[in-house]
């Protein structure tokens, strides 16, 4: 562990924090449409088993990408539910992945021991991902359609498994 660390720890939290507090203001199962539809920003990360992962990989399918820490309390408590949308829309060529964001790989392994996913988890351990996303706390999810484009944005906690949910990113496969 380096002496900057605990440092990076303590903004990562207040990002969280920030974003927890944003999300008090909106409605639990809203996505927020983007005003522009920017490009999303390709990545190429490994996932706790190794396995890399590139958004560019996933043109022609919707993506729900999701921003979390382990230590960020929304992030942790939409994980099962992100889970259960995996699940449900998985096989309907609808892709949910969620980055995590500073961590260390032992950290995102003890946390999965909690809570297995199966869903892929890319680690941007030095966040110089994530600073190419436009994104100010955690949990934030964007919406990528299959273009490459960002379509919705949500910040904090979500219930990704609810219907009005899914029903608008498959409405993004027509």
């Amino acid at each position: 562990m380096s002496l900057m660390n605990p440092l990076r720890r303590v903004a990562l939290a207040a990002i969280c924090l920030f974003g927890l507090g944003c999300s008090l203001g909106t409605f639990a199962e809203e996505l927020t449409p983007m005003t522009e539809t920017p490009w999303a920003p390709d990545f190429d990360l490994a996932g706790p088993d190794g396995t890399r992962h590139r958004l560019e990989a996933l043109r022609g399918k919707p993506v729900i990408l999701n921003f979390w820490a382990t230590w960020c309390p929304p992030c942790r408590a939409e994980m099962p539910s992100l889970q259960r949308a995996w699940e449900q829309v998985g096989d309907e060529g609808i892709m949910v992945m969620a980055v995590n964001v500073g961590e260390e790989l032992e950290d995102v392994q003890r946390f999965l021991e909690q809570l297995p996913l199966d869903f892929p988890l890319p680690m941007d351990t030095d966040s110089k991902v994530t600073q190419r996303w436009p994104l100010r706390g955690l949990p934030t999810t964007f919406i990528v359609g299959p273009d490459g484009r960002l379509v919705y944005k949500a910040v904090g906690e979500r219930e990704w498994d609810d219907p009005e949910i899914l029903d608008q990113v498959r409405a993004l496969k027509r």
